[in-house]
C-alpha cells in the first residue's frame, strides 16, 4: 500500500479529464494528479489504424465520437484552434439511401445538407487526446488506477485506488473532479458519508451517452460510392445498422461506419463475426458488391466496455435528457466534488463540447471558490 498527496485529483482521463488538467497547467495549478482506470486514456475516443495499410496517424478512423460542429460549439472550435490541429469537413455531397423495407430495393434520395458543418479532426479524434497530452507532464497522467473509496474528512478527502494486481495506492486530496460519467461514478466509487440521496438519484438516472451502443466500421482502398454520386449516408429500417456516413480519412482511404440498431442485451447472442457479416451483407445491398469485401473492419461494442457502459445503460437508450447537478448543494461533500464529465455539461450533454463545457464549469468553480486560496 502506497501513501500520496496530491492538491486535486482528476478521476478519468478520457477529454474531460484531460482537458481540465491541460486547463490546470495553463493556470499555473499543477499539484494535480489524473487517475485513468483503463489502460490508456481517452476514455470514449478511440481510432483505428487499418492493418496492412501505411497510413500515418492522418488516417486513423474514429469508433467513438467524431464530429464536431465549430458553428455552434465555439468553445471546441476555438480549443481545435488553439492546439492547431488540422480538420476537414464531413462528406455530404451526393445522394443518400433509405432502406425501408426487406423486399424492396434501397431507394435514393436527394441528399440533406445541414445548416451547420460537421467537422473531423485529421487523424481522429484520437489525434485531440494526444495533442492535450503533450502539454500534460507524463507522470501526472496514471493508467489503470481504478478509484474505490472517497471518505470526506475534516480537512480534505481521503482517496483510494487500485491497479490491475489489487495493489492499493491511498491519496489525500483536496479537491476531487469527477471525469467519468454519473452512472460510472456511483458504480465504482463508494462515498463515505454517503452522497445527498436526491443527488444520488439524479445522478443514476443520468444514461451515459453512447454507452449502449456499437459501431461498425469497414474500409476501402477508396470512397468508391462517391464515384456514382453517392454520399455514403444511408438510413435502414431493416438493418443491422440503422444509420451509416462515409467515414474516408481526408485523403486516401475510403471508410464507412454505421451505427448498430440491435440493443445491447440481444447483441451478447450473436457473435462479432456473425454481426460483421450481418453488416457486410447490408453495405453489399446499399453499395453494391465492392463494399461487401473491405480491406479491413471491425465492430466497437462500447456496451462491453466495463468501465463505460453500467448495467443501468445497457437497458436505456441514451438521450439528451435533464442535466443532473455536478455537486452537492450542501453537506460534506458540497464545493469539494465536482462532476466534469459530458453528461453534466448544460450545453452539450453527451457531446465532446460538453466534455470541454462541463471541464472549463467545474475547473472554474474550483480555482475561484473561497475555500480553494492558494498555497504559499
Amino acid at each position: 500500500m502506497s501513501q500520496h498527496s496530491s492538491r486535486v485529483i482528476i478521476i478519468g482521463a478520457g477529454l474531460a479529464g484531460l482537458y481540465a488538467a491541460w486547463l490546470l497547467e495553463r493556470r499555473g495549478m499543477r499539484d494535480y494528479l489524473v487517475l485513468e482506470a483503463q489502460s490508456a486514456p481517452g476514455g470514449r475516443i478511440a481510432s483505428l489504424q487499418p492493418a496492412g495499410i501505411d497510413t500515418g496517424t492522418s488516417r486513423r478512423l474514429d469508433l467513438g465520437p467524431t464530429w464536431f460542429w465549430p458553428e455552434h460549439q465555439r468553445e471546441m472550435g476555438q480549443l481545435i484552434q488553439t492546439l492547431d490541429l488540422e480538420c476537414f469537413a464531413q462528406q455530404a455531397a451526393g445522394d443518400s439511401l433509405l432502406e425501408r423495407a426487406t423486399d424492396k430495393k434501397p431507394l435514393r434520395t436527394a441528399g440533406i445538407r445541414d445548416s451547420l458543418t460537421a467537422m473531423r479532426v485529421v487523424g481522429g479524434m484520437e489525434a485531440l487526446i494526444e495533442r492535450l497530452r503533450r502539454d500534460i507532464p507524463a507522470d501526472k497522467v496514471l493508467t489503470g488506477q481504478v478509484v474505490r473509496h472517497l471518505e470526506r474528512l475534516p480537512d480534505g478527502i481521503a482517496l483510494s485506488a487500485e491497479d490491475g494486481s489489487g495493489h492499493r495506492m491511498n491519496y489525500e486530496v483536496e479537491q476531487v473532479l469527477l471525469a467519468v460519467p454519473p452512472r460510472q461514478a456511483l458504480q465504482h466509487i463508494q462515498f463515505t458519508p454517503a452522497l445527498p440521496s436526491a443527488l444520488t438519484t439524479q445522478w443514476q438516472q443520468t444514461a451515459t451517452w453512447m454507452a449502449p451502443h456499437a459501431k461498425y466500421l469497414a474500409v476501402y482502398d477508396r470512397p468508391f460510392w462517391r464515384e456514382t454520386g453517392l454520399s455514403g449516408t444511408a438510413r435502414s429500417a431493416r438493418g443491422p445498422m440503422v444509420e451509416i456516413h462515409d467515414a474516408s480519412p481526408m485523403e486516401g482511404l475510403g471508410a464507412l461506419f454505421g451505427f448498430v440498431g440491435i440493443p445491447a442485451g440481444y447483441r451478447r447472442q450473436i457473435t462479432p463475426e456473425a454481426l460483421r457479416q450481418h453488416c457486410r451483407a447490408q453495405l453489399d445491398r446499399l453499395f453494391g458488391p465492392q463494399a461487401a469485401s473491405p480491406q479491413s473492419d471491425v465492430l466497437k461494442d462500447w456496451a462491453t466496455s466495463p468501465f463505460i457502459a453500467s448495467p443501468a445503460d445497457l437497458e436505456d437508450v441514451a438521450s439528451h435528457v435533464s442535466v443532473p447537478p455536478p455537486e452537492a448543494n450542501d453537506g460534506p461533500w458540497h464545493q469539494h466534488l465536482f462532476g466534469i464529465a459530458s453528461e453534466w455539461s448544460p450545453q452539450f450533454p453527451g457531446h465532446l463540447a460538453g466534455a470541454i463545457d462541463a471541464a472549463t464549469q467545474g475547473v472554474n468553480r474550483m480555482l475561484t471558490a473561497r475555500y480553494f486560496p492558494p498555497r504559499r
